[in-house]
Order: structure tokens, then sequence, then C-alpha cells
């Protein structure tokens, strides 16, 4: 039963995973609506060309396994946005060791 839970969850699109987060693209919006966005809706994935970056705010909600940082994305101006409060991997975690 255990296998079919972990087939099933890992065929699942991310967004999923991320129930309750919104998505938006660092290009349609300012470095000031960015930070906006993400402090009223509280969990958002930024996209950025391919991949994107997660972001929770308050800092203290990033799961298990992640470590909070700052990261820099361009605006739809071009210019480089330094936002607070993203969640990425964190090699250095008890939660990530094999």
């Amino acid at each position: 039963m255990r296998i079919v839970i972990v087939v099933v969850a890992l065929s699942l699109p991310l967004p999923v995973f991320a129930a309750g987060a919104i998505e938006v693209r660092a290009g349609d919006h300012s470095c000031g609506e960015l930070a906006r966005i993400i402090r009223q809706n509280k969990r958002v994935f930024v996209r950025v060309g391919l991949g994107g970056r997660s972001f929770r705010y308050p800092p203290a909600q990033c799961s298990m396994g992640d470590k909070r940082v700052t990261t820099s994305v361009r605006d739809a101006e071009g210019r480089a946005c330094v936002l607070d409060y993203a969640c990425v991997f964190d090699p250095a975690s008890p939660y990530n060791f094999p």
C-alpha cells in the first residue's frame, strides 16, 4: 500500500504539493508588487524562467529540510529585486540525509 501511495504522490504535478500557494510570474510584476503579493498571500511560488522560487511569509513557515534565504529575481522592468523569505533546499539539514 505504501508503494502505491508513493507512486501516486510522485506522479502528481508540483502545484498539488503546494496547495494553497499561488503562482506568479516575476516578469509580470514590479519589485514592490512582488513583495506585496508575498506578504498578502503568505505562500507564493514565483516563476523565473523555466523554474522558480518558493516564498513563505513569515519565514518561520519554511518546510523541514528547507532554509530561509534572500534571493534575487528580475521584475517586469528588468531590475533585480532582492526578496526575503525564500525557502530553498538545505543540504546541511538532517532531514535531507538519505
